[in-house]
């Protein structure tokens, strides 16, 4: 199901035509059942005496654990006047605890945990991690310590700084075209006093009012043992875990019992809101309140809106964009919280078009839906969907959609942990009547419509300040704790590289994985957005996007259909270098989604009909980077790093000059060009061996032959500008921006095919992690942003330096300041410490298997790889390396690597507010128009 309320433009694209092949009868799809039987989690539960509950997932594949805990608590919880605070809570989880009194992030870069977070929703909040299986112990104490000895480590100094990077995230949302919708959907769809009327993120004025009091007083009501759920997923057994929990946790007392707050689906108000912000088109969207995930009717309306508007075949985008051309997109979606749910139809107006006549043909689309109800073959798509994106995210243990999060998910808001395989099985049963049933009781009531229109947004409701400290009660004593040792960490089991070679010499590379029965695999062709000419940005990213919009003698609509009954995905993307299209496949059901893959790549149709609609989506989209402040940061700063008739200079999605002038012989000479077998390599990471694997991939891909009389494409590299001598700002105003993002980038020496660890440590240490220098400065103790970074980027022909610093607009100027302090000391006179190295060496060291444990991740690991000259075993080489380094060798690279006065700086936000801030610096201000 798609539960993202998100406003956004969805991006088509396109490729080119090539005279189709007669169409070949592929093997038919798995059955259903046969597929919701491969679903399996299998668990354990016990709970203490304090009342936690426990569940342990076994899973041998790798040497690592997911540590998942959940709290019975969320925003709907939240009294009035005190919007926002389960969210601020969960930010000081992270700011120490009574025995661990450093940002929790320094104790689980230390074990090497990866995937970790803490996230706050309507109904609950969690925190976790996925930790090597030695320091399993180490993990439990940090959890229990803050489960349980949190208080006497909350200090006013912690509340005041994590309140200002909660309203920077807040801001940091807010900026964004259509970001202030949401707050007026769940003010207005659920009415005063219901628990849904405000959002997660809270008010700037509650915010502000919160007290060391109140947040004393939110924990000790709501973080109680037995008002949680603790899930280990991974290399561990129940009879593992339960004395290790019961070491940790089971000494910390019960709680008050937290009973969450009941919400009824509150009456239809029929309510039309008009609201104006920086989108280049109309936006229309209709809600209604349904039930939550516990109701009889979810289900049913999760697949209704899958087939009305959330699949790629839907009725609604096939209608409305691909037919009638009367929307750039649609879609439809049910969110399903706990006790409520929101069912959204949105739709982007074509430019041009009367929004009117979107309207009632929404209504004449919808009112076809429900009289008539789906097809049989629609709700199987919609439900192979389903569980095909189900099995695939079953090789994580943990993170945001893991095993883990599966079982405590089903335990929390249903008292069961196979919920998730009851859903599924209940997916697979649901009828075209109850569907239509379902679809008839909740969408027939007037629903709440939202129209956003192109126009200058209202004032910004900024904050005003904390107000008044209020008395904290005195936190109880702190008790003492010995933190438990490591074990010894395992090392990274990287798979063995295969390789095979097709009839016409495509390269196959090839990495075995057993954990679920999917194959993915990348066709990688050497020509990415370098490979548009400089007065042709785009035409790359139009010409891929058009693979599925027609190939093999199928037409959009039936390629989309047959993906869905495969539960097959398949796509196209690009980086600088490479353009790529990508399949993941059930393996049950590979062989036709191979020969999708087979039409898509070798014989798109490339509709003249088709290119004039991508044409005007492609368009859209640029209109609305251009209005969006990191939108405008892809768009702007690479030509003035690089050089406008540089490769590396490409303009978000295309120079909409260009993109108004491409013909259908631009698109098709491009692809002559570069989507050819003699410039592409095959990358798979599969569960079936590839002595199963080449016999299929040759009968598909071994006779492609390039077109004759037709060169391979050859890209205009050329030297980048030298690095200037002294500092501009370049400012892009975005009138009334609550933020600023602050970018600052230079083209480096290094390079990318040479020995670039030394240098990677020292960018980890300035700005590549949450601890790093930048990020700690301005987030953590200046409490100016949300989240700070900087990083280089490894490409075939540069490597650029880039720092990224959305901040508080009244801190625009000071920020930038402080960023350049932070980068000049770290190259002058204050190197790598010993604790960073150690950090860096901890971090990256034991955190290898758990960044190599899914399949996703080693197919990036092979195509990085093959860009960049590797080694087929460099991740098995990475620990001895990492081991090797030296403050003084990173101190020696990154300063080698970077001039302190060599960036270049651009400021995207309101110039009235930042160019005062910005003259006071010393540094020539040029402001400038977004491209």
């Amino acid at each position: 199901m798609r539960n993202d309320l998100r406003l956004s433009l969805l991006l088509g694209s396109a490729l080119l035509a090539v005279p189709a092949a007669a169409q070949q009868s592929s093997p038919a799809p798995a059955p259903l059942p046969t597929l919701v039987s491969q679903v399996k989690i299998p668990s354990q539960v016990f709970k203490l005496q304090n009342g936690l509950t426990v569940i342990v997932h076994e899973d041998r594949k790798a040497p690592v654990v997911a540590v998942s805990v959940w709290y019975n608590v969320g925003s709907k919880d939240e009294p009035k006047g005190k919007t926002g605070f389960a969210h601020l809570f969960e930010h000081l989880m992270f700011n120490g605890s009574e025995n661990l009194p450093d940002d929790y992030f320094k104790y689980t870069t230390e074990i090497g945990a990866t995937d970790l977070n803490g996230t706050t929703s309507y109904d609950r909040t969690n925190y976790f991690q996925t930790v090597p299986k030695a320091a399993l112990e180490r993990a439990l104490f940090l959890e229990s310590d803050r489960m349980g000895y949190l208080l006497g480590a909350v200090t006013q100094q912690k509340l005041d700084n994590q309140r200002g990077v909660v309203q920077n995230e807040k801001r940091q949302n807010d900026n964004r075209p259509g970001g202030l919708v949401s707050y007026e959907l769940f003010g207005n769809l659920f009415p005063e006093g219901h628990p849904y009327h405000h959002t997660t993120i809270g008010s700037m004025a509650d915010l502000d009012a919160a007290s060391l009091a109140d947040v004393q007083k939110w924990f000790i009501d709501n973080y109680g043992p037995n008002n949680a759920i603790l899930v280990l997923a991974g290399d561990i057994n129940a009879a593992e875990a339960r004395p290790l929990v019961q070491k940790y946790f089971g000494a910390i007392k019960r709680g008050p019992v937290n009973l969450p707050a009941q919400a009824a689906v509150p009456a239809a108000n029929g309510k039309t809101i008009v609201m104006k912000d920086r989108v280049p088109a109309v936006i229309l969207s209709r809600s209604w309140a349904v039930p939550g995930m516990l109701g009889k009717d979810a289900n049913a309306l999760d697949l209704g809106g899958s087939v009305l508007g959330g699949l790629a075949s839907s009725r609604l985008d096939n209608a409305l964009v691909r037919n009638e051309k009367l929307a750039v997109s649609v879609s439809a979606s049910n969110q399903t919280l706990h006790r409520v749910g929101i069912f959204t139809i949105q739709t982007v107006v074509r430019p041009g078009v009367d929004p009117a006549t979107v309207d009632k043909r929404l209504d004449e689309i919808m009112a076809d839906f429900i009289a008539k109800g789906p097809t049989r073959e629609e709700l199987n798509r919609a439900a192979t969907r389903e569980v095909a994106s189900t099995i695939k995210g079953l090789e994580q243990v943990g993170g945001f959609g893991g095993k883990a999060v599966a079982l405590a998910q089903g335990q929390l808001y249903a008292g069961d942990r196979d919920f998730y395989k009851k859903q599924l099985e209940d997916y697979a049963r649901i009828t075209p009547a109850q569907v239509q049933t379902a679809m008839r009781t909740w969408l027939t009531r007037a629903p709440l419509r939202i129209r956003l229109e192109p126009g200058e947004r209202p004032a910004y409701q900024e904050a005003k300040g904390p107000v008044a400290a209020k008395a904290a009660g005195t936190p109880p004593p702190a008790t003492k704790r010995t933190i438990p040792p490591v074990g010894d960490f395992a090392a990274l089991d990287f798979p063995t590289i295969q390789r095979a070679t097709l009839s016409n010499g495509i390269k196959v590379t090839y990495a075995q994985r057993n954990a679920v029965p999917v194959t993915t695999m990348a066709l990688a062709f050497d020509a990415g957005q370098a490979s548009d000419a400089a007065n042709q940005r785009g035409l790359q990213s139009m010409a891929l996007g058009l693979m599925e919009e027609g190939a093999g003698g199928l037409t959009a609509q039936q390629l989309a259909e047959r993906q869905e009954e495969l539960g097959a995905d398949i796509g196209t993307g690009s980086s600088l270098d490479r353009s790529t299209v990508t399949l993941s496949a059930l393996s049950a059901n590979l062989g036709g989604s191979l020969d999708l893959l087979e039409k898509i790549v070798e014989q798109p149709t490339f509709a003249p009909t088709e290119l004039e609609r991508v044409r005007t989506q492609t368009l859209t989209s640029i209109a609305a980077q251009q209005r969006d402040p990191n939108g405008i940061v892809g768009r702007v700063v690479p030509s003035l790093v690089w050089g406008a008739n540089h490769p590396y200079a490409t303009v978000g999605a295309g120079d909409p000059n260009a993109v108004k002038g491409f013909t259908r012989a631009d698109v098709v000479g491009w692809q002559q060009k570069w989507i050819r077998p003699d410039n592409a390599e095959i990358f798979v990471v599969s569960n079936l061996p590839l002595a199963q694997l080449t016999p299929q991939l040759e009968q598909r891909f071994g006779s492609w032959a390039a077109p004759a009389g037709v060169a391979k494409g050859v890209k205009a590299f050329t030297a980048p500008p030298a690095r200037p001598a002294t500092p501009t700002v370049y400012l892009v105003n975005v009138p009334n921006a609550p933020q600023s993002v602050v970018v600052a980038a230079q083209v480096t020496p290094v390079n990318p095919r040479g020995d670039v660890l030394a240098t990677q440590a020292g960018s980890e240490v300035l700005g590549g992690n949450f601890l790093s220098r930048i990020n700690m400065d301005l987030r953590e103790a200046k409490g100016w942003s949300y989240g700070v970074s900087g990083n280089f980027s490894l490409n075939q022909n540069g490597v650029p330096y880039t720092i990224a610093a959305p901040v508080q607009a009244d801190r625009t100027g000071d920020s930038l300041v402080a960023l350049n302090g932070q980068v000049t000391d770290m190259l002058s006179s204050k190197g790598v410490t010993n604790e960073e190295l150690q950090r860096v060496l901890s971090n990256n060291i034991n955190s290898l298997p758990g960044r190599f444990e899914t399949s996703s991740a080693v197919l990036n690991a092979m195509l990085s790889n093959s860009l960049l000259g590797r080694p087929d075993d460099y991740q098995k080489q990475l620990a001895n390396r990492y081991r090797a380094l030296t403050t003084g060798g990173i101190d020696q690279a990154i300063r080698g690597a970077i001039d302190p006065k060599g960036f270049t700086w651009v400021v995207i936000g309101d110039a009235a507010k930042v160019k005062p801030q910005l003259d006071k610096i010393g540094y020539p201000v040029q402001v400038i128009e977004p491209k």
